[in-house]
């Protein structure tokens, strides 16, 4: 375009500052370019109009303004001589009714295929359509869809549903709905994780146990409670597969442990599975903040009955394991890994027990967060932790400081 051009200035979208294509007014009166106000509240997440500051909320209605469209059009065809180019015909907008039909087509069998490759280009094409879609129900008709695989032990499409899922992030919006109240969601999800179709592609079944701990975010707690030993079997099994090459397959299923932990039967099944020494196993090959905090957080679950207490000090890695992340990660272990080793120096603090502390730095610990800038629960239970035990760290201090100076 010639750069003599004046271009008229209600043209311009006040945020990309270029000739606007797609002109849409916002309920604030701003009329702006589509791309470039969906980018702002979509994938900004910004829920102010850019130039009256007022408030705009992501759920608002756009209107095409076809006034000045059809102006800007006929400005840029009297200057095409100038070298401006046409602006193009705009794609006609993805309605709520529109993704409503394209959902329903999921429960066809002739039209499945068809449909999830379309419901993913949509959903990578904008991210407002990702909102629209959720709130069209699109979490509710994907899950139906893997139930349906599940029943029929039939793979095709499974990939694409659960990449979609996963593409969307919120598959079942605020609430879960009553698929959440279906058991047989989660069985389903558990066949994906074992499915022999599926043994080595870890990014599907790393899907899958996304979906299953958003589920269990939203699951009705007799659900919850409803879990056999079985499923955490299941489960234990995969921390392994996923701890070496895929982290968030590995942190996903951790959340669904946690999650499960509050009810009681639970963790007695837990323990009794094994999850005490899996999770210090995990723990070890971790070096990632949010798997230490899970893994902690869990452990916390566990060790509050006597099991899981036993279990944990049969590891030879357990205390340490537990002491390493102190004062190193972030406040919420520091929390757990000191309620913990309070725990186990209330009910199993014997002499080689404290001993273990002192060899592994439990103690030096210890005095770190006495001195450090604590919060005043977690100093007074460092406090309880060393007077309760300071016969025995005392004598062996002392034997370890002559030593030295020998």
């Amino acid at each position: 375009m010639d750069d003599n051009i004046e271009v008229p200035k209600y043209f311009i979208c006040p945020i990309s500052l270029e000739i606007m294509k797609d002109p849409v007014t916002a309920v604030t009166g701003i009329t702006y370019d589509r791309e470039s106000i969906e980018h702002w509240l979509y994938t900004s997440n910004n829920t102010i109009c850019p130039l009256t500051k007022q408030p705009l909320p992501r759920d608002s209605d756009l209107t095409p303004n076809h006034t000045l469209r059809r102006l800007i059009k006929a400005w840029c065809a009297s200057n095409a001589a100038n070298g401006v180019q046409p602006i193009p015909s705009p794609k006609p907008p993805l309605s709520k009714f529109h993704a409503v039909n394209l959902i329903r087509d999921l429960s066809f069998p002739d039209l499945q295929m068809k449909t999830l490759q379309k419901l993913e280009a949509l959903a990578l094409e904008n991210e407002r359509y990702w909102v629209l879609m959720v709130g069209a129900g699109l979490g509710t008709g994907l899950i139906s869809f893997i139930i349906s695989c599940y029943e029929k032990r039939e793979t095709r499409g499974l990939e694409e549903a659960l990449s979609l899922l996963y593409l969307v992030r919120t598959p079942l919006g605020k609430s879960g709905g009553p698929l959440t109240e279906n058991d047989e969601i989660i069985k389903s999800m558990m066949w994906v994780l074992v499915c022999d179709c599926l043994r080595d592609n870890v990014v599907v079944k790393s899907q899958a146990a996304y979906a299953l701990r958003v589920i269990f975010q939203k699951a009705n707690p007799r659900m919850l409670e409803s879990l056999k030993p079985d499923f955490f079997k299941n489960i234990l099994s995969h921390l392994g597969e996923f701890g070496n090459i895929c982290r968030k397959g590995l942190n996903s299923l951790l959340y669904v442990l946690l999650d499960a932990c509050p009810w009681g039967r639970n963790r007695v099944w837990m323990v009794e599975s094994g999850a005490v020494f899996d999770l210090i196993e995990v723990e070890i090959r971790s070096q990632e903040k949010k798997t230490t905090e899970l893994v902690l957080g869990i452990l916390y679950h566990l060790c509050s009955c006597a099991d899981g207490r036993a279990q944990l000090l049969s590891h030879t890695a357990g205390i340490a394991v537990i002491t390493r992340p102190i004062l190193k990660v972030s406040s919420m272990v520091d929390d757990r890994a000191l309620s913990i080793i309070w725990l186990i120096s209330k009910y199993c603090g014997t002499n080689e027990v404290a001993e273990e502390m002192l060899r592994v730095g439990t103690v030096a610990k210890l005095c770190m967060v006495m001195q450090a800038n604590y919060a005043p629960h977690l100093k007074e239970n460092a406090r309880e932790i060393l007077m309760t035990h300071s016969d025995v760290w005392n004598v062996s201090l002392s034997l370890y400081v002559s030593t030295l100076t020998r």
